[in-house]
């Protein structure tokens, strides 16, 4: 189920003050009307909205490395007991998981166009793949703003089919994307949930000033002072592939470095 209607009016209403007057206003009802009236078609992409409490650009903070692991793309925010896993495609590691005892958010930072942002459009191509898997997505309006509460199919151990609920969170920042995805306790407990968030809100992002296309990802280095340590026992498999526009799966364990905070 997707509750877009009320992001949709917030967009239109935002729109209208800004510009004073009623076109765009009228142009949405037009769509929609086009659309049958669903309002499931029609999507904003508005300028990236102001970050009080971060997800932070390297211009914001003046020793981004203090207190965070340095991953060249992106300075995550350093937890006692954490483990730091990184994602590789092919041979570039474009994404971090901070794992804490049993939850994890995982970190993507992605380009981003300079006069709007793109999280609204990804919501709607993650949440479509979690659908066509035959998984259930809610969008709901959480403590990191919109966010995709998601159970994803997934095969147990034992061979049998199963559920896995999963927390899709997104931060449009300047010329850049910032992804997270939070699953174990912290996707079903607020309790649990409340570190990864703030892990979430105290990264920050190295966009670069190189010329790259909107959504290509970030690309992460290992810290001067990481160590390769072994995988441990695999999680459990998504039922299907399971790709989130990226070519990342989320629920995949990847190489594990080691991090003493």
């Amino acid at each position: 189920m997707f509750r877009r209607r009320k992001e949709r009016e917030d967009a239109i209403d935002e729109l209208d003050e800004a510009e004073g007057l009623d076109g765009p206003a009228e142009d949405a009802e037009d769509a929609e009307e086009e659309s049958g009236g669903s309002g499931e078609s029609v999507r904003y992409n508005l300028p990236s909205a102001p970050r009080p409490d971060g997800p932070w650009d390297a211009s914001e903070i003046q020793e981004p490395g203090e207190g965070r692991v340095d991953l060249g793309g992106l300075f995550v925010p350093g937890v006692d007991g954490m483990e730091l896993r990184v994602e590789v495609a092919g041979e570039s590691i474009v994404a971090a998981t901070v794992v804490l005892r049993d939850s994890a958010v995982q970190l993507q930072g992605f380009a981003a166009p300079k006069s709007e942002g793109i999280w609204g459009e990804v919501r709607d191509e993650i949440a479509s793949g979690i659908t066509q898997q035959g998984g259930i997505v809610d969008e709901i309006e959480g403590p990191l703003g919109w966010e995709l509460r998601a159970q994803v199919p997934v095969r147990l151990p034992d061979g049998t089919n199963g559920v896995q609920l999963v927390r899709f969170i997104g931060c449009d920042g300047p010329r850049w994307f910032l992804r997270g995805v939070i699953s174990g306790q912290g996707a079903v407990q607020p309790a649990a949930a409340g570190v990864l968030e703030s892990i979430f809100r105290d990264t920050v992002v190295v966009r670069g000033d190189a010329p790259m296309a909107p959504r290509d990802p970030i690309v992460l280095k290992l810290p001067n002072d990481a160590q390769m340590v072994p995988d441990g026992a695999a999680p459990a498999e998504p039922a299907e592939p399971s790709k989130f526009g990226d070519g990342i799966d989320p629920l995949r364990r990847g190489p594990e470095i080691t991090e003493l905070h």
